[in-house]
């Protein structure tokens, strides 16, 4: 929901998302990974970093993959009770 500057509703927001829960291994993908550190690693960084007086950059990317080129089909459907008067597809 995105609001005016007095506090009244400006417009509604959605998304669609593929639901990835219904995938199965083997058919929907083949593996998966995600590059994330263990908390043991990132503290013994900051202690060298305190040790050696390196500068310490931290950021986050949370849209890195979402805009990737798909090599197949993707279908989709509307959540139950979204309705638009006279239209049937978004």
């Amino acid at each position: 929901t995105k609001y005016k500057s007095d506090g009244t509703i400006d417009k509604y927001k959605a998304r669609l998302v593929a639901k990835g829960y219904a995938q199965q291994e083997g058919i929907d993908y083949e593996e998966t990974f995600a590059p994330i550190a263990k908390i043991k690693t990132i503290m013994m960084i900051f202690a060298l970093a305190t040790q050696f007086g390196w500068k310490v950059h931290q950021m986050d990317v949370k849209s890195a993959f979402l805009n990737g080129d798909l090599q197949e089909e993707v279908y989709m459907t509307q959540p139950e009770g979204y309705v638009i008067p006279r239209k049937e597809m978004m």
